[in-house]
């Protein structure tokens, strides 16, 4: 299927690694130039996009920051001319059962999940009115929709991300063709579930009707399509890609 991406401007948080690293791979494979946030080294995506003869590059912005989101924006815009399409991908985990869970863990995973998603949310839609058209695809998770045993803040975090789109969405349909949707993976092949003692892990993809964790292209594939026209009259909604862990 051509999604007609060709040279269309993408801004992927969260993108030196993980699901974040194939989205933007992905992107760039349908012919669409990028730009590869995180906080840490996302240079090496940014060369590897190059290498495919698509634009990218490497802005750090801890998207928490109301500033260092706008200027994340700001600067996409400045090289590119536009913003087509956000990807609301950056986030963290600080597990702990709610009796040992700290304010400080709260407010960090509140503070990048969520209002990372705000910040650059907000920012971007300035420029997606003006134009009249834009993308925004937000990644939740599986525990925002049935929650987790010792993630009351990643869950509320990601349940949050649920509203705040169904919102969005409502509010930036009427200035023209700009939708705002959410993809729900389930339990993913990259470092952070690796990191899930084996026992734990085990027991998920035993729970899984595949048996088996998605890979991250999985997850990307649904993405990129969400942002393209072929997807124009979807928005508001969230689609999960869990293989029936939760339905």
């Amino acid at each position: 299927m051509n999604l007609e991406l060709n040279d269309k401007a993408i801004v992927v948080t969260g993108a030196a690694r993980g699901i974040g690293r194939t989205i933007a791979l992905e992107f760039a494979r349908e012919g669409a130039n990028v730009v590869i946030n995180d906080i840490g080294d996302g240079t090496p995506v940014a060369e590897e996009i190059g290498k495919m003869g698509r634009k990218a590059m490497f802005l750090e912005a801890n998207i928490s920051d109301k500033e260092e989101a706008e200027q994340l924006i700001n600067k996409t815009v400045e090289s590119f001319g536009r913003i087509d399409v956000l990807v609301n991908n950056a986030g963290i985990t600080r597990d702990a059962l709610i009796h040992k869970m700290s304010e400080e863990n709260w407010n960090n995973v509140i503070n990048v999940n969520l209002k990372g998603t705000f910040n650059c949310s907000k920012a971007a839609a300035k420029f997606m009115k003006e134009q009249k058209y834009g993308r925004m695809i937000n990644i939740s998770s599986v525990v925002g929709q049935r929650g987790n045993v010792g993630q009351v803040n990643y869950a509320a975090s990601k349940a949050g991300i649920i509203g705040l789109t169904k919102a969005l969405a409502l509010e930036l349909a009427r200035y023209g063709d700009i939708t705002v949707n959410v993809v729900s993976p389930g339990w993913v092949n990259t470092e952070m579930a690796r990191a899930v003692p084996e026992k734990i892990l085990q027991r998920v993809i035993e729970a899984i009707p595949f048996h088996r964790l998605a890979e991250p292209e999985e997850v990307a594939h649904l993405v990129v399509f969400l942002a393209s026209d072929k997807a124009r009259y979807i928005t508001g909604q969230v689609v999960a890609v869990n293989g029936g862990y939760y339905t």
